[in-house]
């Protein structure tokens, strides 16, 4: 993979992105809302080489939250038959381009022969490390928080021992540094419930563009825009200059 932009300094070490918008480009051409999320699905493969060219370490990806069994059947069912043609069909590029593939989320009530798809895609990746690629599907911030602290109170952990490194250590991001930046497409400004935890201290970035047209050029873009600004962690400007 090469491209001829100038390398991004600093880069975020962490990018978490909000893939919006697949349903409205579709209706804009008057499409099935199907189309876009498989248009959406088609460009996960331009951010991802794009992420690579910039040394980016970790790039997560909301797929599909928990919230989003509530759709229409019909659009959930498509939406797990792309899922599942996603995997078969760019798990072996990715393995190449050195790409470790990783889920988010919990395998609740996901059909068995798409969480078998999925696990045999994070074996099959599991050596690489140029990219962490994760993937939150059947993903919901507040039910990983939920389940950190099932996860603590089975651990046996006293209440005087629990501290914030405690909860991170026990989120489905353990081993994952927290978000540098989060980008979300299709005008929205919200994180709808994406790792609320870790968010604390990421830089946010919006863009009117729809998932499908978010280009790499876009994404140098938010890349640079997040190389400019001067993060504090509740310093001051003198501390931190």
């Amino acid at each position: 993979m090469s491209d001829e932009r100038p390398r991004i300094s600093p880069v975020p070490r962490h990018v978490a992105m909000i893939m919006d918008g697949n349903g409205r480009w579709a209706k804009q051409r008057g499409l099935p809302r199907l189309a876009g999320h498989r248009a959406g699905t088609e460009n996960i493969r331009n951010i991802v080489q794009a992420a690579v060219e910039q040394e980016v370490g970790y790039l997560t990806l909301y797929a599909f939250s928990t919230e989003n069994w509530s759709r229409p059947d019909s659009e959930v069912q498509g939406l797990l038959r792309i899922l599942a043609e996603v995997i078969e069909r760019e798990t072996p590029e990715l393995d190449r381009n050195g790409v470790q593939l990783r889920h988010l989320g919990s395998m609740e009530g996901v059909p068995q022969d798409l969480a078998d798809a999925i696990n045999g895609a994070l074996d099959f990746t599991r050596h690489n490390n140029r990219l962490i690629l994760s993937v939150a599907f059947n993903y919901g911030g507040r039910a990983e928080i939920v389940e950190a602290v099932r996860r603590i109170v089975r651990a046996g952990i006293p209440p005087d021992a629990v501290d914030e490194e405690t909860i991170s250590r026990h989120l489905y991001t353990a081993d994952i540094p927290d978000p540098d930046l989060i980008i979300r497409t299709a005008g929205e400004q919200r994180l709808s419930n994406y790792l609320i935890w870790q968010a604390a201290y990421a830089e946010y970035w919006f863009t009117p563009a729809y998932w499908p047209d978010f280009d790499k050029d876009v994404f140098y873009q938010a890349l640079l825009d997040y190389s400019r600004r001067k993060r504090k962690f509740g310093m001051t400007e003198d501390q931190v200059s």
